[in-house]
This record gives C-alpha cells, structure tokens and sequence, in this order.
C-alpha cells in the first residue's frame, strides 16, 4: 500500500499498472488530474502476512485538489501471485463518503 502511495505521489503510471491485478486493472490510471498527495495513515490490515495469498489494508489518503483538501479512505484488497502483491480493488466505506 505504501509504495503504490509513492507511486501515485511521484505520478509512477507503469509502477501503479505493474502492481495492479490484471482482472482488475484499469485501463487509464488518472494521473492527468492536477492532485497534490499529502500522506498517508493505515488504519488497519487484516492477513497479508509471509503464508497469505490475500490480505486487505484499511486506510486514509490526504490530498488536495484545485488547493482544496480532501480525504480518500478505502479498503483495499490485495492478492499474492508469484511471490508479488497486487492490488485487487478496494472499498469506500459508507461512513466515508461525502468527505
């Protein structure tokens, strides 16, 4: 989850597509919009551990947009294949929504 962040603040396409599942995966990542990443806080994991092929990690992403602050919280799942984690899809729960 921490490098994908990375990526997605250093605007790293091929690295967000490379880690992406490819049953997932989309076709366009979105890096055109002008978003400024701030940080980063997980809030929670749950498996994703050295003898897991899943695991699912909570958290909350700051970031501004046109110099307006705002909140993206998901809960991202993640699969394991060939010894490599890929990003699944995630979830906004409903409490989240309208931040």
């Amino acid at each position: 989850m921490r490098s994908r962040f990375t990526a997605y603040t250093r605007r790293n396409g091929e690295y967000l597509r490379d880690t992406w599942h490819p049953t997932t995966r989309r076709h366009e990542i979105g890096l055109d919009e002008p978003v400024k990443w701030l940080d980063l806080k997980i809030l929670g994991t749950e498996a994703g551990g050295p003898g897991d092929r899943s695991g699912r990690v909570r958290f909350v992403a700051r970031y501004k947009l046109n110099g307006r602050a705002h909140r993206l919280q998901e809960n991202s799942r993640f699969q394991r294949h060939g010894g490599r984690w890929f990003y699944v899809d995630g979830i906004i729960p409903e409490e989240a929504v309208g931040d």
